[in-house]
């Protein structure tokens, strides 16, 4: 599967950052990750800093897949509105994973702070605006909800929006506890500080197949060598598939560009990171060399995100969705890009262990919470690999009863 196309700003700004051999010997480990992207990343640095004996291989040089093409929004606010998320697993088990999601960007800040690098790091609130005069009710509904369970969010209405931010939308979330990051520059710093604790990195490495025994898992990589491992953690993003019969998730193709440093933000004086209600969603944030990174216009998954000429005509309408949104930003795009991601009926990934597959377990981080979900799912599978129980594994279970579809607004 091509993942990308065009032009991800990530790998080209920050340049090769470190390189890493490919398996040319067996192997043996507590635990085999398979996928060095930011999934594969975090949890080999939770499990490698825990004591675990850690392999990761990846067929791809590490994090040059998807991880390369995220436009690093932190935000714990999921796809699927808490109102609707209520409806699929009960309302207290939404509130709980909304919670684990900005504890998720706490530790992703103190993991930055804590490899002296804070990698385009920054606390940025949010701004979620109705696309549509139809969908004020079902967002005060929302803030409502919110606010009942304690996250820290105001309702702005027209004035409101268009006093601080200079355009007009009927209403507007307004919340606190978002960041940014530039995921490709954190996720080595992660493979960095697990090769301090022992863990062991290979790309350019394919898993041919993997063979379950009594004593684990045995997987046979492209040209004949072996990993064995008493755990086997598949962090393979989209391409998962290859690893599980069962449909985990919907794949689309999206797009998105990052300008020229601009001279100033105008109007956009908090950098919040935006986004709306329709489906498909306009997203923008900045970035920490002063850029606008734009995302949207996401269609069902194809081949499309794979022609240039697309990306051209993509790029140009998400430029003029900004354009109308801050008529007095002028932005240039310098690097464009599109790629491929997935989302999930109720909105929350899938960790943990399969009926599938003896002694696996997944770390599926889909939609556009990959990386707080990741960072979730490390902590998880940490407590797996411990023997501990965490009694928040069941909501992110693939076990979990996903009640009924709801509605969404469009």
């Amino acid at each position: 599967m091509d993942l990308r196309t065009g032009h991800a700003f990530w790998p080209i700004r920050d340049g090769l950052i470190a390189t890493y051999p490919s398996l040319t010997h067996d192997e043996r480990a507590d635990v085999a990750i398979v996928g060095a992207g930011i999934s594969g990343a975090l949890i080999a640095h939770a499990l490698a800093t825990v004591g675990a004996d850690v392999v990761v291989v990846d067929k791809r040089d590490v994090l040059t897949g998807s991880s390369a093409a995220t436009t690093g929004l932190l935000l714990y606010e999921t796809d699927t509105m808490l109102t609707e998320l209520a409806t699929h697993v009960g309302e207290r088990q939404a509130a709980r994973a909304w919670r684990l999601g900005l504890d998720a960007i706490d530790r992703i800040e103190a993991l930055c702070h804590e490899f002296g690098d804070t990698a385009g790091f920054n606390r940025r609130p949010s701004l979620y605006f109705a696309s549509r005069d139809e969908d004020v009710d079902a967002l005060q509904e929302e803030h409502a909800l919110r606010r009942r369970h304690g996250f820290d969010v105001e309702w702005l209405d027209r004035a409101d929006i268009e006093r601080r931010y200079g355009f007009s939308a009927p209403g507007a979330l307004y919340g606190r506890g978002g960041g940014e990051i530039d995921c490709y520059r954190f996720g080595h710093q992660l493979l960095a500080a697990a090769t301090a604790h022992g863990a062991r990195i290979y790309d350019r490495t394919e898993v041919e197949r993997v063979r379950h025994e009594k004593s684990g898992v045995v997987i046979r990589i492209a040209g004949g060598h072996t990993i064995r491992a008493r755990r086997l953690v598949v962090a393979a993003g989209y391409e998962t598939t290859h690893y599980l019969r069962r449909r985990t998730g919907h794949l689309h193709s999206t797009w998105a560009f990052v300008s020229e440093p601009v001279p100033t933000f105008g109007a956009w004086t908090d950098r919040c990171l935006i986004w709306e209600t329709a489906r498909p969603y306009l997203y923008l944030r900045t970035t920490d060399d002063n850029r606008v990174l734009v995302g949207g216009e996401d269609e069902p998954y194809s081949t499309r995100h794979e022609d240039l000429t697309r990306l051209a005509r993509k790029t140009q309408r998400l430029q003029r969705r900004v354009q109308t949104l801050f008529p007095d930003l002028s932005i240039e795009p310098a690097y464009s890009w599109a790629g491929v991601f997935a989302d999930t009926t109720d909105g929350l990934p899938f960790i943990g262990s399969s009926r599938e597959h003896r002694d696996t377990w997944f770390a599926l981080g889909y939609g556009g919470n990959g990386i707080t979900f990741s960072a979730i799912a490390a902590d998880l599978l940490r407590d797996a690999y411990l023997g501990r129980r965490n009694p928040d594994a069941k909501i992110f279970a693939f076990t979990r009863r996903i009640r009924r579809r709801a509605r969404r607004p469009r």
